[in-house]
């Protein structure tokens, strides 16, 4: 069972930018798949990106253009690129590794706020 942390997070002015990485303490075979997701106070958790095999990406239709999910398989880390934040970017968000065989790791959640 891998372990991951995240780290970026933070409090940001609208229009501003982070970035958030996800460290695994195991390595990150090229099978696996990635991604990060978020859950705003009383919404619903959602897929915000993803990550594959092949470097193959996906995006929520809310981030497209404005997120970027890229993954550094030598140090065993993903990170996802916030630009351009809105107020509706504000939540916490999770990092998410499933191995090809089925078992998978979440991060403990870190908190991205953006004020107006």
């Amino acid at each position: 069972q891998v372990k991951l942390v995240e780290s970026g997070g933070g409090l940001v002015q609208a229009g501003g930018s982070l970035r958030l990485s996800c460290g695994a303490l195991e390595i990150i075979f090229s099978t696996d798949v990635v991604g990060w997701y978020r859950q705003a106070a009383g919404k619903q958790r959602e897929l915000v990106a993803d990550i594959r095999s092949g470097g193959r990406t996906n995006y929520a239709d809310s981030v497209k253009g404005r997120f970027t999910i890229s993954r550094d398989n030598a140090r065993n880390t993903v990170h996802l690129q916030m630009n351009s934040l809105k107020p509706e970017d504000t939540a916490v968000y999770y990092c998410n590794l499933a191995r090809s065989w089925g078992p998978q790791a979440w991060g403990q959640g870190i908190q991205v706020t953006v004020s107006s």
